[in-house]
């Protein structure tokens, strides 16, 4: 084995390389006391001027912004101004002629008013007289019989016992059925006996949402399928309610009629409703104004 080697340490030289550190860490030091006091001084004099500036400009946006929002009211009136007209349903010239004399808040007593609809209606074919009445509630519905009923001739279709001789314009069978399934109606009115709803019961969906649908409210469900018929071509009508509003529209016959049959044909209605469930009444032909009428003078 060689001799071990020994390292000779001066301690001259260990004092001045912790001089060296010593005075390393004293620079350091100070460097960032000088820059803190330069980051203090600076955190004291910009701030302020950099407040002054976003207070300027907050001002400066609440001016604005209130002046903005107090215009806002005033544009959004200016635009429903502007909406209205446009919701306005146009009206020909022709009309606006006719109506020009109409006093719109006055309520005709009942033989006037039929009168005056004759005299305001336009078309050039045999126009109807149509009511539009307004109800206490909505729910209403039934039939009237009315003495003095024209226009045009209803298509019955019955179905069940007897319907062959019930004087129906048409017989209805399960290939009846399987037609309205597919969609085609030629009818304005279905009635038929009990025993046959179970059938009908396929096309409810149908026949349902068009009115069409035998109800025994109407008394299209019934076991005398000729009276029925026979009722219906008489002038029994069914009358009934809006889905979703207190209305009801009727049409009560041709404005060629005398008005000793419209004015009965209208008393009818009103009589089967009454009165108490009766709120406004206005009359109109199929194409004109409406004229109110004076429901105490029936």
């Amino acid at each position: 084995m060689g001799r071990p080697k020994i390292k000779i340490i001066d301690d001259s030289q260990i004092e001045s390389e912790e001089k060296k550190q010593k005075t390393s860490r004293e620079e350091k030091r100070a460097k960032s006391e000088s820059a803190e006091a330069i980051g203090a001084v600076e955190h004291t004099t910009e701030p302020e001027e950099s407040n002054q500036e976003e207070g300027a400009k907050q001002t400066s946006s609440e001016q604005t912004g209130s002046a903005s929002g107090a215009s806002r009211p005033d544009e959004r009136a200016n635009e429903k101004k502007a909406q209205k007209p446009g919701k306005a349903k146009p009206r020909s010239k022709k009309y606006q002629e006719i109506a020009k004399d109409l006093d719109r808040n006055k309520a005709y007593p009942l033989n006037e008013a039929v009168d005056t609809v004759k005299k305001l209606s336009y078309s050039k074919f045999d126009a109807t007289l149509e009511a539009h009445i307004n109800t206490a509630q909505t729910g209403i519905r039934g039939l009237v019989s009315l003495p003095y009923a024209k226009g045009r001739q209803l298509r019955i279709l019955a179905f069940g016992k007897g319907a062959d001789q019930s004087g129906a314009s048409f017989v209805g069978s399960e290939e009846t059925i399987e037609e309205i399934n597919k969609g085609k109606i030629n009818f304005d009115i279905a009635v038929t006996t009990p025993e046959w709803m179970p059938k009908l019961a396929k096309v409810a969906r149908i026949l349902g949402p068009r009115g069409l649908m035998p109800n025994p409210k109407n008394g299209t469900i019934t076991e005398d399928l000729k009276k029925a018929v026979e009722g219906f071509q008489a002038g029994k009508t069914e009358y009934k309610t809006e889905p979703k509003a207190p209305v009801l529209h009727i049409a009560l016959g041709k404005l060629n009629q005398p008005d000793e049959e419209l004015i009965a044909n209208v008393k009818a209605l009103l009589q089967t409703l009454g009165k108490t469930r009766v709120k406004k009444v206005t009359l109109a032909p199929t194409m004109g104004p409406g004229v109110k009428v004076d429901i105490s003078s029936i």
